[in-house]
C-alpha cells in the first residue's frame, strides 16, 4: 500500500487539480511529521549483525518496521497538504481527487477544523476500474495540536484491506489494519496490529514505546499473540527492551499460554555500548547462561505481562 498511495499522491501534479482555496495555516501544523512519531534507538551500522545481541538486533528491527509503518504516512499527508486545497466547504478542506493516468485506482484527502481547535482527517480512494465506485477510507485519523509544537496527541488508523479492494493490482502482502495512537507532550507512541498469517489465522500484536526524557533513550514493549503450531490455540509472546542514551540495554522476553498451558519460558539478554551481548539467560535453557548479570545497564528483569 505504501508504493500504491505515495505513487497516487506524490508523484501525481497535484497543481494540475482545480485550485480554490487555501487552506488554514494551522492544517500543516496540525499534523505530525515522521520525525515527531518515531522511534529512537541508538545504531552503530558499521558493526556486523553477527556480532551483535540477538535481541537488540530484534529490537532494531522492530522500531524500523514501525517507524517506517507510521512514518510514510505522515510523510504523505504532509506532502500533501503543501498545495493549496482544491474545494473548500465550510470546515472541510479537500485535495483532490488525483491519480496517475495510468493507475487503477484515485484519492483524495479530507481535512476537518473542528471548532475546538483539533483537526479530523481522511485519505479515501475509489476504483477507476469499477462503475459507478465509491470513495472508501484508507486512512482515518485525528490530530489536538492545542499544547503547542511537538506536543501534539493523536491518532490514525490505516486500513491494508481497504487499500487492497480500491486497487488489487498491486501485490502488497500487509492484511488487517494498523491503529497508531501518540502522545508527543509526554513522548509515547501506541501501535496495535490485526492481521492475518499465511495460513489466514488472526494475529495480533500491540507495540507501546515511551521515550526518555533526554530524547535517546526509550523502553519498547512489543507483544504478539498467533499461533506457532501444535493446536488451535495462540500463543503469546512478550519482549520488553530498555535502552540507555549511550545504547547499553536490556531485553527481557516471556512466551506463555495456548499450546503450552500452565508452561512459561522467560529469558534476557544484556548488551554495552557497542551492542555485543554482555550477560544472557533463559529458563527452558534452549542457550547456556553467560555473563554477568552485573554487567547490564538495567539490574532487574522486566517482562511484561500478557495482554
Amino acid at each position: 500500500m505504501l508504493k500504491r498511495l505515495f505513487v497516487a499522491s506524490c508523484l501525481v501534479s497535484l497543481v494540475a487539480c482545480v485550485q480554490k482555496d487555501d487552506a488554514p495555516e494551522g492544517i500543516a501544523g496540525a499534523l505530525p511529521s515522521a520525525e515527531q512519531v518515531s522511534i529512537q534507538l541508538p545504531q552503530q551500522s558499521e558493526r556486523a549483525v553477527g556480532q551483535l545481541a540477538t535481541w537488540y538486533v530484534a529490537t532494531r528491527d522492530i522500531t524500523k518496521t514501525f517507524n517506517g509503518g507510521t512514518g510514510w504516512v505522515l510523510l504523505l499527508l504532509g506532502e500533501i497538504v503543501k498545495y493549496p486545497v482544491t474545494t473548500a466547504s465550510g470546515d472541510t478542506f479537500t485535495w483532490g481527487p488525483w491519480s496517475e493516468p495510468l493507475e487503477p485506482a484515485e484519492y483524495k484527502l479530507e481535512v476537518r477544523v473542528v471548532g475546538d481547535g483539533t483537526y479530523t482527517y481522511q485519505l479515501s480512494g475509489r476504483s477507476k476500474l469499477e462503475d459507478n465506485a465509491t470513495f472508501e477510507v484508507v486512512i482515518d485519523g485525528a490530530s489536538d495540536p492545542r499544547k503547542g509544537d511537538r506536543l501534539a496527541n493523536g491518532h490514525f488508523l490505516l486500513d491494508f484491506d481497504a487499500g487492497h479492494r480500491i486497487d488489487p493490482s498491486k501485490d502488497d502482502d500487509a492484511k488487517g489494519s494498523m491503529d497508531v495512537r501518540y502522545d508527543l507532550s509526554a513522548r509515547h507512541l501506541d501501535l496495535t496490529i490485526m492481521s492475518t498469517d499465511l495460513l489466514g489465522q488472526p494475529v495480533l500484536a500491540d507495540y507501546a514505546y515511551n521515550q526518555a526524557a533526554d530524547g535517546r533513550g526509550g523502553d519498547m514493549t512489543f507483544g504478539l499473540a498467533a499461533n506457532a503450531g501444535g493446536g488451535p490455540a495462540n500463543e503469546s509472546a512478550q519482549l520488553r527492551s530498555r535502552w540507555n542514551a549511550d545504547g547499553a540495554g536490556r531485553a527481557d522476553g516471556l512466551v506463555s499460554g495456548g499450546d503450552l498451558g500452565a508452561l512459561q519460558a522467560t529469558a534476557s539478554e544484556c548488551w554495552d555500548t557497542r551492542f555485543k551481548r554482555v550477560f544472557y539467560t533463559d529458563s527452558a535453557v534452549f542457550s547456556a547462561t553467560e555473563g554477568l548479570v552485573t554487567a547490564c545497564a538495567f539490574a532487574d528483569a522486566d517482562v511484561p505481562a500478557p495482554r
